[in-house]
């Protein structure tokens, strides 16, 4: 987390409980609800603090915001208070009613809920305009690159350095074709030079300046930059070109477009997490006394360990091992390395075949998804190997590991394994579709489907 970030945190400790201390006085010591026992001030403060923090989690209020108007984030806190102040009244209301009593806290909840906007969102406000005079000053600028060295690019540059608080610190251009002449800063490289350039440079943000014929030098950019935490914007008018994968984003009159912007909204991404470890718990539980038979069946069909473990490219090519219940024999690959799996691969055991068909060899991946390096739903995880031999082959392979990968996805429940380049070919579609399309709904679909996928014993 960016320090920033951090310091917003600290700022909203400060601010929910002073609400609480308020809203404490006014109706303790103000005499507005009567007590024949004065209630405790500190353990209730702890509680709505914790209630809160996951809630402006939930919604996503921990985010950078760079660039982001401060009315639209008034109004993201205002509504997330909002919601939590209704969820407080109807928690009260649903207790008074069980036990047949009428607490005078629901009628003073619109004070609590003027309080949290006031010190929050009032607060932020401050904090924001804070931030933005800092940026004014040059300091937590974003280290940027412009794409591009036409007069294009030159204009964009002398356009961005107009507004320091979109936070854009340009530090040099990447040719694409022969630069022009009197750039204002110098060429730090060439396209095939931009991964480098970015782990170099510690680059947040690309600016493309291209021509908007240039299609095949925007996927470039797309496919090089992929794996980093970096943003892509470009102008608005190639938006043709990327047209249903863009968002815009517009401050102080400047318009720019997003490439490949993030789909999820924040309160999806933590129900998905929410969801990861929820049914990971409970699968993990329900199929412990199963490790004892399947175990029983690996170790009589063939000599080998229970549960493999194997190097796989996660979110942002982070390599981590996966595990899996071994139904090939071992050593399988020592002398083939690395291959695709066949329709009816001599590799895999008899006890194997069984496990892959109802998807039972998948259950300690669950441990995968609780550590967070997978999730139940996304594009499956490939090994290194592949990753960069598929990277040469196919445009935007890498673009898969933006998400975390996971256990099964749209592409897993459209086709089955690998075989051939066509076959990752395909699922690449499959994969790109997801990631363009996430929602939670679409999510839950998935698992709906692979449940009885493993209920029909149709596997592969």
């Amino acid at each position: 987390m960016k320090q920033f970030e951090r310091k917003i945190i600290l700022f909203d400790f400060f601010a929910i409980n002073l609400a609480w201390y308020c809203y404490y006085l006014i109706r303790v010591e103000g005499g507005i609800v009567g007590y024949q026992i004065r209630p405790d001030l500190i353990l209730p403060m702890a509680i709505m603090y914790i209630f809160w923090m996951a809630l402006f989690m939930f919604f996503g209020l921990y985010r950078a915001w760079y660039a982001k108007s401060r009315t639209d984030e008034f109004a993201a806190i205002f509504r997330a208070i909002s919601i939590g102040c209704l969820v407080l009244f109807f928690v009260i209301f649903f207790d008074d009613e069980r036990n047949a009593t009428y607490s005078a806290n629901r009628s003073v909840i619109l004070m609590y809920w003027i309080l949290m906007v006031v010190f929050v969102g009032g607060g932020r406000i401050v904090v924001r305009s804070f931030r933005k005079r800092l940026l004014m000053q040059g300091i937590g600028l974003r280290e940027t690159v412009i794409v591009g060295t036409s007069q294009k690019a030159i204009e964009l540059y002398e356009a961005v350095k107009k507004y320091p608080a979109l936070g854009y610190n340009i530090i040099g251009f990447i040719s694409v074709r022969k630069p022009s002449k009197n750039l204002p800063l110098q060429v730090l490289g060439n396209l095939r030079e931009i991964p480098k350039l970015i782990k170099l440079h510690n680059v947040k943000n690309i600016l493309l300046a291209v021509d908007s014929e240039q299609k095949e030098t925007i996927l470039n950019v797309v496919t090089l930059s992929t794996g980093y935490d970096v943003s892509i914007k470009i102008i608005p008018d190639m938006y043709d070109i990327i047209s249903g994968q863009a968002r815009t984003n517009q401050i102080y009159g400047f318009p720019l477009i997003e490439i490949m912007p993030h789909i999820m909204q924040p309160w999806e991404e933590s129900a998905k997490r929410l969801t990861d470890i929820i049914v990971s718990i409970i699968i993990l539980t329900l199929s412990a006394p199963l490790w004892i038979f399947i175990g029983i069946a690996i170790k009589l069909n063939s000599s080998g360990p229970l549960v493999y473990s194997q190097e796989r490219v996660g979110k942002n090519g982070k390599i981590f091992r996966m595990h899996k219940f071994r139904s090939m024999y071992q050593d399988a690959e020592a002398k083939t390395g690395p291959v695709w799996a066949t329709s009816n691969d001599p590799r895999v055991t008899s006890v194997g075949r069984i496990l892959r068909k109802t998807r039972l060899d998948e259950i300690p991946q669950f441990m995968d998804v609780l550590r967070g390096d997978m999730s139940l739903v996304g594009p499956r995880p490939e090994r290194p190997h592949f990753v960069e031999e598929l990277s040469k082959e196919i445009p935007l392979y890498k673009r898969r590991l933006v998400v975390k990968p996971g256990i099964t996805g749209w592409a897993q429940v459209k086709q089955g394994y690998d075989t051939s380049l066509d076959d990752v070919k395909s699922k690449v579609r499959y994969d790109l579709f997801y990631i363009e399309n996430m929602s939670f709904r679409m999510d839950i679909k998935i698992l709906i489907i692979t449940f009885y996928t493993m209920i029909a014993g149709k596997g592969n």
